[in-house]
């Protein structure tokens, strides 16, 4: 039986801001699973960018910027507290984040099977709730509305702790819980079909490696748009074609590239790639977006979605089914986690500091060893 220790090891956000805001300690309170909980011992949490949004309040409406290298590690002097979290609201403090959880149940709350004792789990970050689950009023997410994962514990509804069989380790598991159902809602969004071309930008990242994963086994084909250094590792992964993501000729390099229109375009970017990007889409061509890191307000020509009847969608709030189906290509080993970079715990600022620098391809994540 193992026996849970008093405190533990964490990470704690005290407020809006730069990296000063986290704070690491050893002496904080372990928590214990209450009714329909279970206290999840952590292995390993991967980064994303919503650790970054949150931490520097990104998400009011106030900024207009990208998520840059010195305002993700500062914040931003423009950032409204009030409406900080992603639905843009007020978060409270202090606040353990960290969606990407891999680990094992150490114990459980009240009404749960001991038998899941031990079990190794992924936890899916959607803490969905009762009624429409699309609304952000029945939705929260993990690490963001309750405690995450940078932690030697968490705890968790028993119904987001979900079993995987995988011999891959808790650092490369660690890759996928935001990085693959975000990827999959955006697949899922569009309805790509075999034989589509499809442009996948930030194509480096986390979620840009996993839907290029994704669209390939659909049978499309993918264009990546990344820095040039990054492209030979995009190709290996199976891209047709990469494009360095600051071409001025962007337009018409992606449309050489699929000798023609695309079908699909998937756009975690925004910014001044916005149009370009938008504009190589066929008629009746599908747009999914979800995340805009190079700025969320961009130039837009409603000529090109009225009179190529294009189809539009954002992807954020993913439906209940996603994770368990993407767990499932995990199991398989349908999908491989593309880790870049470990790091322990304590280190979490350095983290955040290699994540945000982006010399990277794939995933950066922080372990309990």
């Amino acid at each position: 039986m193992l026996t849970i220790p008093e405190t533990m090891r964490a990470v704690v956000l005290i407020g809006h801001g730069g990296l000063d805001k986290l704070q690491y300690r050893e002496d904080w309170p372990t928590p214990a699973p209450r009714p329909g909980e279970v206290l999840i011992k952590v292995g390993a949490c991967g980064l994303n960018n919503t650790d970054i949004n949150t931490r520097t309040a990104w998400y009011s409406r106030g900024v207009a910027d990208g998520i840059t290298e010195s305002g993700g590690k500062s914040g931003f002097d423009n950032a409204d507290s009030d409406s900080g979290n992603w639905f843009n609201t007020t978060l409270s403090f202090p606040r353990i984040q960290g969606a990407d959880v891999a680990g094992r149940i150490a114990a459980v709350g009240e009404g749960v099977d001991p038998g899941r004792i031990g079990e190794r789990v992924l936890i899916n970050p959607w803490l969905h709730g009762h009624g429409d689950w699309h609304l952000p009023q029945n939705t929260g997410y993990f690490g963001s509305e309750c405690d995450g994962g940078f932690a030697d514990y968490t705890r968790v509804r028993a119904e987001n702790a979900i079993t995987v069989h995988s011999e891959l380790s808790d650092a490369e598991l660690a890759c996928f819980p935001t990085a693959l159902t975000t990827a999959e809602h955006l697949v899922w969004r569009t309805g790509l079909q075999p034989g589509e071309w499809v442009v996948v930008t930030g194509a480096s990242g986390g979620v840009g490696t996993t839907a290029i994963q994704l669209c390939l086994a659909r049978g499309a084909r993918v264009i990546g748009v990344a820095s040039a250094f990054k492209a030979q590792a995009l190709l290996d992964l199976g891209c047709t074609a990469v494009i360095e993501r600051n071409a001025e000729d962007l337009e018409r390099r992606i449309m050489e590239a699929a000798d023609g229109p695309v079908d699909v375009v998937l756009d975690v970017v925004g910014g001044t790639m916005f149009m370009p990007i938008l504009n190589t889409l066929r008629q009746r061509g599908r747009l999914s977006t979800s995340g805009a890191i190079a700025g969320p307000v961009v130039e837009f020509d409603l000529r090109q979605l009225i009179y190529k009847d294009i189809q539009m969608t954002g992807a954020t709030i993913c439906p209940p089914h996603i994770f368990s189906r993407t767990v499932q290509l995990v199991s398989t080993g349908a999908v491989k986690p593309m880790l870049a970079y470990s790091y322990p715990l304590r280190d979490l600022k350095r983290a955040q500091e290699a994540f945000l620098a982006k010399k990277y391809t794939g995933n950066i994540v922080v372990t309990m060893d």
